[in-house]
């Protein structure tokens, strides 16, 4: 067996590796490179570059990020090819995100990213090129189960780990996939592999915001996309009465304190729900934000076996940041579940996944849909 679990050479194993431009996808380039391997390096054009790209230093798949990539497949010496994914792109990612603020929910399109275009449309592109297998510079970890199939574990840096935007991947996607830096300890390690191979990506900055909205003002984006999203609207308390008004859902988020522009109340008032039908915002105490039961649609569920409709035990993470919270999940219906926590956990938001584990193992996870208050904080808003 190779490195990457085939039953021939490296010589023999074609594997397609999608290159950000930034140092992880090109470490990972340029170390199956050196392992002998057939390598085919492919970036994604996924937005516009024309006059709206200017230097975005901190987003990935930028007119920067294409260029570093080019240079890293011609120094490493592999066939490198830039798609125009634009449109796919847009429909399935951008416009997504804004439809989903529309819903008062809070999107991530990362995940959506990755379950659409990159580990869906681009995988079938590397099947076309007669890959074995595709590599991306994601820090998780793939291992064989007993039953000889993959599993997703977590990195084995926690603070590296990219797993919760993986979830969406499927049995199939993970058999083809492969992960060649989720083992390392830290970012210190890729960079010195890259300094290694002389990449001049060795010391590039990290990518930090959505690549589509490389300023982080995500609300003008959807106003430009959706100009109904800037409607007005009133701020109303758990109990239905106005406190205020607002300029529009678009820009506020559950959990959110500052802001609010909300004066004389006895303590603190977060956000506590969105209602976008009838464009209210809905605050509270912190109590409010409290959430005991979660649910969960579009379940991928990588164990094999149906979850069991007696409850499973997981850890669950309902947001990238948080740690994992002990939880039971219980079957919904078709690709739905019920996760009821252990402890009430604070500022949870639709759009947001729940993601679950076994230890360092993904179980699998699904998109929020709605979440129950603490009964005593639920709000009579209409």
């Amino acid at each position: 067996m190779n490195s990457l679990g085939f039953d021939k050479a490296p010589k023999d194993t074609r594997v397609v590796v999608a290159m950000s431009g930034g140092v992880d996808s090109s470490a990972v380039a340029a170390l199956l490179k050196s392992e002998g391997y057939d390598v085919v390096g492919i970036t994604l054009q996924l937005y516009d570059m024309g006059a709206n790209a200017p230097s975005r230093a901190k987003s990935c798949c930028a007119g920067r990020d294409i260029y570093d990539a080019r240079k890293v497949a011609e120094d490493i010496d592999i066939p490198y090819y830039v798609l125009d994914y634009e449109s796919r792109f847009r429909e399935e990612v951008i416009d997504d995100f804004a439809d989903s603020y529309m819903r008062g929910e809070t999107p991530i399109p990362c995940v959506k990213c990755n379950q659409t275009v990159k580990f869906r449309d681009l995988l079938e592109t590397a099947h076309d090129l007669g890959a074995d297998c595709m590599a991306t510079g994601h820090y998780v970890q793939r291992k064989l189960g007993v039953n000889g199939h993959a599993e997703l574990h977590r990195a084995a840096d926690p603070n590296r780990d990219q797993s919760y935007f993986l979830f969406t991947t499927t049995q199939e996607q993970l058999d083809f996939l492969r992960f060649p830096l989720g083992h390392l300890m830290s970012k210190a390690e890729t960079r010195a592999l890259a300094a290694k191979f002389g990449l001049e990506v060795a010391d590039k900055p990290d990518s930090q915001d959505i690549c589509f909205v490389p300023d982080g003002k995500y609300a003008r984006l959807v106003e430009k996309l959706r100009p109904e999203a800037g409607e007005p609207g009133q701020i109303v308390d758990l109990d239905g009465n106005v406190l205020g008004d607002h300029r529009g859902l678009i820009h506020y988020t559950i959990g959110q304190r500052r802001g609010l522009n909300i004066g004389g109340t006895a303590e603190p008032l977060y956000v506590v729900k969105l209602l976008p039908e009838t464009r209210q915002v809905v605050v509270g105490p912190k109590s409010a934000l409290a959430i005991q039961m979660v649910y969960v649609k579009e379940l991928n569920w990588l164990d094999g076996d149906a979850i069991d409709p007696n409850g499973v035990e997981v850890e669950v993470k309902l947001r990238s940041a948080m740690a994992p919270a002990p939880a039971t999940i219980y079957p919904e219906g078709p690709g739905a579940a019920r996760i009821e926590l252990h402890d009430p956990q604070f500022g949870i938001a639709p759009g947001q996944a729940g993601v679950f584990y076994a230890g360092d193992r993904v179980m699998g996870g699904g998109w929020i849909t709605r979440q129950e208050l603490l009964a005593s904080h639920a709000p009579t808003a209409a």
